[in-house]
């Protein structure tokens, strides 16, 4: 029965980690919520060890990521969701583009609620084949056969359909080849005749020159021609062709259309850019390999008054290359201002800054992640002002006391008068202090106590707890907090005012039927005080009275199992309370005392005989 006991406590204790752990979170987390950006790119949701476990892509990240927390959910969504302690954003210029870092992200991290893209890349390449004949076609994987690979695209069925319009327009070989007789294709017009003769190779060429141009994005003219043939389709009263046509072109513009993520070539590039404000600075570092984004890096710091942003960034960018794992790109990009010569010497790698294009583009988006994470951390720190110090301000104001740093809150518990405790928690403007909380064992020091008796436990903590401070002469709290009611406050007020001779600010945390807390009072007499349910003065006593709730209920259980061992000891005939307490002291619980050999207790400071009795009896 004991054994069950102690099963029992270690589920509740992990329970309460846990509790705590997660209500830590959701506070972090709807903070977090509070301050995405109303813009495409990707969110990567992390559990309690930081692992990253999904990672998705949305048009709108704050609309998409609110999604997660504020919607109900079935199935894998709810297991995902349970996981979540945090997360982190990467803002995109487009929602393709947020398509694309999401695949490399996937690839990378390979999160474990992500079922697709783990595999290859998950979105397909638009290939040109490196033959004598070559050819263009549909591939998942990229080799290094000497072939041209342009994508990935997100939109697969789009990617197919532009894949169709080339072999229409700039066929190259479409059969297999060599078949001694012309194929079906080049009767179509889509194959340009390796099936039954020799294609000059400067024919292929010229067609290959075209498809590169216009994977590359130079569509204009192709995209004019199919829009006067889509507008004379639909004068003849051709709606279906029309249809088609303009289908086409929207694939065209979904599979075609400039992208930042994706690199022009193969060249392994680092891209530092930052941002500074309120003597802070944010630092973005993306890693393109591949022809991909394959990482980003980010780092916070605070400057010193007198420090150059240049200078202190250019020290950064130096640094880090001399950290571990940090392998030297082929190129560094960065920003207007730095000394790119003295960079790219000391690195031993080209460091340049872009003017145009891609890079640029690749350049500007860094800069803006870099803002985000700052303006993210500054209103992060001022609602945790708000909610810690701020609130606190508010509270003493309230209450119409003048402000002080400390607050002191008590708690009792026991089951049905039995083992009662006490317990205090400190809260210092606004934040828990963990090293000043004290646990009380309650001793019954007045007259016919019992443990139930909340007024009698209330004058025991009181009276120990500032009778020791008077006789260290250390400071007094600013206000004192009980948990309870009338009771609990008018025996406090008891003692310390007519017992102790203290003036100190005293109020009750009121809980309602179903042990939440409902309202604060104070004054004389006791009345209630007018306190907004939705502000951050009652938050904060929500957060004193669970977590003095908490301290007082986990004192209570860890007390209980103490002495649940005691009384097994007690029931042993010759076993005395300083044996006991050597026992106790010694091993710590009963599995260990009951696997202790008869030399181990009489190490412990037992006689032959008692060793002997406790290893016949347990």
């Amino acid at each position: 029965m004991f054994a069950f006991f102690v099963f029992l406590n270690k589920i509740r204790q992990s329970e309460n980690r846990k509790e705590g752990v997660t209500n830590l979170a959701s506070q972090h987390i709807e903070h977090k919520l509070s301050l995405l950006p109303d813009l495409p790119g990707c969110y990567l949701m992390k559990d309690l060890n930081s692992k990253i476990i999904y990672v998705g892509k949305a048009k709108n990240l704050k609309n998409r990521v609110r999604s997660y927390f504020k919607s109900a959910h079935e199935g894998k969504t709810a297991h995902l969701v349970s996981e979540i302690v945090d997360f982190e954003t990467i803002v995109t210029s487009s929602d393709k583009e947020a398509f694309l870092l999401e695949i490399t992200l996937i690839q990378k991290h390979k999160p474990y609620y992500n079922i697709k893209l783990k595999q290859g890349t998950g979105y397909p390449y638009i290939k040109i084949t490196n033959e004598r004949d070559p050819k263009s076609e549909i591939t998942s994987y990229i080799k290094k056969d000497g072939g041209y690979y342009f994508g990935p695209y997100p939109n697969v069925y789009a990617a197919q359909e532009t894949l169709h319009f080339l072999q229409k327009v700039y066929p190259l070989r479409r059969c297999a080849g060599h078949l001694g007789r012309p194929c079906l294709y080049y009767h179509m017009g889509q194959c340009l005749g390796a099936c039954f003769k020799e294609v000059p190779v400067e024919e292929y060429a010229k067609q290959i020159k075209k498809i590169k141009s216009f994977l590359n994005g130079n569509v204009a003219e192709v995209k004019r021609k199919l829009t006067t043939e889509m507008a004379k389709a639909a004068q003849e009263l051709r709606f279906e062709r029309a249809g088609e046509i303009r289908n086409q072109l929207h694939y065209i513009e979904v599979t075609v259309e400039k992208q930042k993520i994706i690199s022009n070539d193969h060249t392994p590039r680092d891209i530092f850019n930052f941002y500074v404000d309120k003597g802070w600075m944010s630092i973005q570092i993306f890693f393109l390999r591949q022809t991909k984004l394959l990482k980003r890096e980010k780092r916070l710091f605070a400057l010193a008054d007198d420090t150059d942003p240049i200078e202190e960034f250019s020290s950064f960018i130096l640094q880090f290359y001399n950290q571990k794992n940090h392998v030297l790109p082929k190129e560094v990009l960065v920003p207007k201002g730095l000394e790119n010569g003295t960079l790219g010497e000391i690195l031993q790698v080209p460091v340049h800054t872009p003017s145009r294009g891609q890079k640029i583009a690749l350049l500007d988006m860094a800069k803006e992640n870099a803002q985000l994470v700052l303006e993210e951390k500054f209103r992060l720190l001022e609602l945790d002002n708000r909610k810690t110090l701020g609130a606190q301000e508010e509270l003493f104001a309230a209450l119409g006391v003048p402000y002080g740093h400390t607050i002191e809150a008590f708690d009792h518990s026991h089951i049905q008068g039995t083992d009662p405790v006490s317990a205090m928690v400190v809260y210092t403007d606004g934040e828990p202090d963990k090293s000043h909380y004290r646990k009380f064992k309650l001793k019954g020091e007045y007259e016919h106590q019992q443990g139930a008796d909340e007024a009698a436990n209330t004058r025991e903590v009181i009276r120990r707890r500032y009778t020791r401070l008077l006789k260290e002469h250390a400071e007094m709290p600013a206000l004192i907090l009980m948990d309870g009611g009338v009771i609990e406050v008018n025996a406090a007020r008891d003692v310390l005012v007519n017992e102790l001779g203290l003036d100190i600010p005293l109020a009750g945390m009121v809980k309602n039927n179903k042990h939440k807390t409902a309202e604060l009072i104070f004054g004389e007499p006791l009345a209630v005080v007018q306190l907004d349910a939705k502000s951050q003065a009652f938050y904060l006593i929500q957060r004193i009275q669970e977590e003095v709730h908490r301290f007082a209920i986990t004192f209570h259980r860890q007390s209980r199992s103490k002495n649940a061992l005691s009384s097994k000891l007690e029931s042993i005939k010759g076993i005395g309370p300083k044996t006991r307490t050597k026992l106790l002291k010694e091993f710590g619980s009963m599995k260990k005392i009951k696997e202790a050999s008869v030399s181990d207790l009489q190490e412990a400071g037992l006689t032959l005989p008692q060793a002997q009795t406790i290893k016949l009896t347990l």
